[in-house]
């Protein structure tokens, strides 16, 4: 009896172990949503507003959530964009809830990290045209304070591989936020928010799995 009750329970521990990894799964809808709005991208960007279709180079990623494209006409894209910000930003905050059962002992900060990093997907959540630049602030800011905290945490727990990578992160987007509010290598910016993108979403993914190898084998 008492050998049904352990592998009832190593059973239901595994069960909740695998639930870990459905932000990898939003990751993935992110991606995919966002080709898909990428190909129905009407065209323009602010470089060349008259330009068919979407550039890579020259385009940003919010560009696909306005209603109507840079050219005039109606974005087709609109849905697919709005469909991969939700999925991503869900995904951002189940990791950012997780996050904290990678470190032990428990603390303050690993509090303060959870919630910061919360708040800054849930304002990003609200991001539409007209409050643009606020919403971006904000959760900005917040979200500094969560990549803080969890550098902290990384580096007392000795996850020196994560704690580097999530350094470079924040470098390259402080870099982002600094030409976005100065306008220096302005033309350079929506490649830079690209590999911003790439860069964190890495980082997200080793973060998850991680969480989900060091939860499964306890």
């Amino acid at each position: 009896m008492m050998g049904k009750d352990i592998n009832s329970e190593a059973l239901v521990s595994q069960n909740n172990s695998e639930l870990l990894l459905l932000p990898l799964i939003g990751i993935g809808l992110f991606l995919v949503c966002y080709i898909v709005a990428a190909s129905n991208y009407p065209g323009g960007s602010w470089m060349f507003p008259d330009a068919d279709g979407f550039s890579f180079q020259h385009n940003y990623l919010c560009d696909l959530l306005d209603e109507y494209a840079i050219n005039g006409k109606l974005n087709a894209a609109r849905f697919y964009a709005r469909t991969s910000l939700g999925s991503l930003c869900i995904s951002l905050l189940l990791i950012w809830f997780y996050l904290p059962k990678l470190f032990h002992p428990k603390s303050v900060n690993q509090a303060i990290m959870r919630i910061t990093g919360i708040v800054s997907l849930a304002t990003i959540m609200l991001l539409n045209p007209n409050t643009h630049d606020g919403t971006v602030r904000v959760a900005g800011i917040f979200g500094v304070l969560a990549l803080i905290s969890c550098f902290i945490e990384l580096f007392k727990a000795r996850y020196y591989g994560l704690f580097g990578l999530g350094i470079l992160c924040l470098v390259v987007f402080l870099f982002n936020y600094y030409s976005y509010e100065t306008g220096s290598f302005i033309e350079f910016l929506p490649l830079i928010q690209k590999i911003t993108f790439i860069l964190f979403l890495t980082w997200f993914v080793f973060l998850n799995v991680t969480i989900y190898l060091k939860r499964k084998n306890k």
